[in-house]
């Protein structure tokens, strides 16, 4: 079962952890860059009681989130509404940074859900998940793993994803294909101190050393001498994809990134996006950003629904048709439905049915 448009739902009073856990719950060292800006806003605490049951949350990808305290309605609660039960539930780490309202949640292997067993990187005041990991699986059963069919269809090169949360494109795509180079950026530095922390970031360093680069600041500003064999933009801010993703320029900027041949992967969101500003609707930023991209890659915009329906989130890729029959033999087993799951944006707006295709 592929992840999509779920929610945590959290129905009783938050305990401190009861269980033995694998990983120590003290708080990640900052880097001195971020550590005096968040000395008075670390670690501020999430309100214990958490009594609700919410409505489906929309989300930043296909995955659940914590709903928006903002937009929460009191309910009676069920059985059968996807929520996970709150004894299920243990946070591990929540403070704000400069750039995020930071929280990492592990979810037990007993919990009924396909989320069982996940460590989530939430960000923003929706909560938004930008990270998920499992500690004995690679694949995440949600778009981190649509990011990892890039590789077989990309000339020889780097690839630099923009946007590196805690790692999970990155994991994949490492473990997946030994030759590939990553080149991450990522704007908040207690993110990249959360990673090292909690998702072992600092492990697969080690692991691929050589491999994987990381860098903080303005992912716009990522270059390489050599250009990217494929760029995968995953860039959100307080719950929507960044404005600047919706003005062509930017991508005629990331476009001469690219080597020739290259090609990018974008995360852009969908109607289930809950921005914290409650008037924005992420449908239309999807369908802004998509206009702005066919606009430098003219008719060379394609559209996946990452679970094949309109309200989830999509992904979009720039380049000519692969041949979809080579593209699949390239990939693992799990992937290569993927491959059969793209569709031609129309000029204009919208996507191409299938039969249109």
């Amino acid at each position: 079962m592929r992840i999509s448009t779920m929610k945590l739902t959290l129905a009783a009073e938050i305990r401190p952890p009861q269980l033995h856990l694998q990983f120590p719950l003290h708080p990640p060292i900052l880097p001195a860059s971020a550590a005096s800006n968040a000395a008075t806003t670390a670690f501020r605490q999430l309100p214990l009681q958490l009594r609700h049951r919410h409505r489906p949350p929309p989300l930043k990808s296909h995955h659940p989130q914590l709903p928006n305290p903002q937009t929460t309605t009191t309910t009676t609660a069920s059985s059968d509404d996807g929520g996970i039960p709150i004894e299920h539930v243990t946070t591990l780490a929540k403070f704000k940074s400069r750039h995020n309202y930071i929280r990492v949640l592990q979810v037990s292997r007993a919990a009924d859900h396909p989320l069982a067993g996940s460590r989530l990187l939430l960000l923003d005041a929706p909560g938004n998940i930008h990270s998920i990991s499992y500690i004995f699986k690679t694949l995440t059963d949600s778009y981190f793993d649509v990011f990892a069919t890039l590789p077989p269809i990309l000339p020889p090169g780097p690839v630099a994803i923009l946007g590196f949360g805690a790692g999970s494109a990155a994991r994949i795509i490492l473990d997946l294909y030994p030759e590939a180079i990553v080149h991450g950026w990522e704007l908040d530095p207690a993110v990249i101190s959360v990673a090292r922390e909690y998702f072992g970031l600092e492990k697969l360093e080690t692991k691929h050393g050589g491999r994987v680069f990381i860098r903080t600041g303005n992912a716009l500003n990522a270059t390489s001498k050599s250009g990217f064999a494929g760029i995968i933009v995953d860039l959100f801010r307080k719950g929507r994809v960044i404005p600047e993703l919706q003005d062509p320029a930017t991508w005629e900027g990331l476009k001469r990134s690219l080597k020739r041949g290259g090609r990018m992967m974008v995360n852009v969101g969908g109607r289930c996006v809950e921005p914290e500003d409650v008037r924005i609707d992420g449908g239309l930023i999807m369908a802004e950003t998509l206009k702005a991209m066919d606009k430098v890659f003219p008719g060379k915009v394609r559209v996946l629904s990452v679970d094949g329906r309109e309200e989830d989130s999509s992904v979009a890729m720039t380049g000519a048709p692969p041949d979809a029959a080579a593209w699949k033999e390239a990939l693992r087993r799990p992937l290569r439905f993927y491959a059969d799951m793209w569709r031609p944006y129309c000029a204009g707006g919208g996507v191409k049915s299938p039969a249109a295709d």
